[in-house]
C-alpha cells in the first residue's frame, strides 16, 4: 500500500475522496494531467483497494475505503505515541531546566545582595 500512496497525485485523490464520493470527471478536473492519466491512477487505487468505484448513470463514482487505511493509522498510531513519549520526556527536562535556572538565578541574586 506504501509504494500505492507514495505518489502525490494518488494521495491528493485519496485525501479528496475523503471528503466524500466523487465522479472520475470531478477527480479528473482537480488536476493538471490529463484525464486518462488520472484514470491510471484511479484504477492503481481501486486495485488496491483503496478505492471502489460503482456505476451510476453513464459515469463511474468513486469512493474512499477507510478500512484499507487501517495499517497506515496504526502505524501512524504507533510512530505518534514514539514521538509523544520522547517529547514529553524533552519537555520535562526543559522544565527542569528551567527551574533549575530560575533557583540559581534567584539564588545568585539573593546571595550578591547579601555580600554587597
Amino acid at each position: 500500500m506504501w509504494d500505492v500512496l507514495v505518489d502525490p497525485t494518488r494521495r491528493e485523490i485519496v485525501q479528496r475522496l475523503a471528503a466524500g464520493d466523487l465522479t472520475a470527471g470531478e477527480i479528473a478536473s482537480a488536476f493538471e494531467i490529463a484525464r486518462p492519466g488520472v484514470s491510471r491512477h484511479l484504477r492503481v487505487l481501486r486495485e488496491a483497494g483503496l478505492v471502489e468505484a460503482h456505476p451510476q448513470a453513464q459515469r463511474r463514482v468513486y469512493r474512499l475505503r477507510p478500512e484499507a487505511l487501517a495499517p497506515i493509522d496504526a502505524w501512524r498510531h504507533e510512530v505518534s505515541a514514539f514521538w509523544e513519549q520522547r517529547l514529553d520526556a524533552l519537555a520535562t527536562e526543559v522544565a527542569r531546566g528551567t527551574h533549575a535556572r530560575t533557583r540559581t538565578t534567584t539564588t545568585g541574586a539573593h546571595d550578591d545582595r547579601a555580600t554587597g
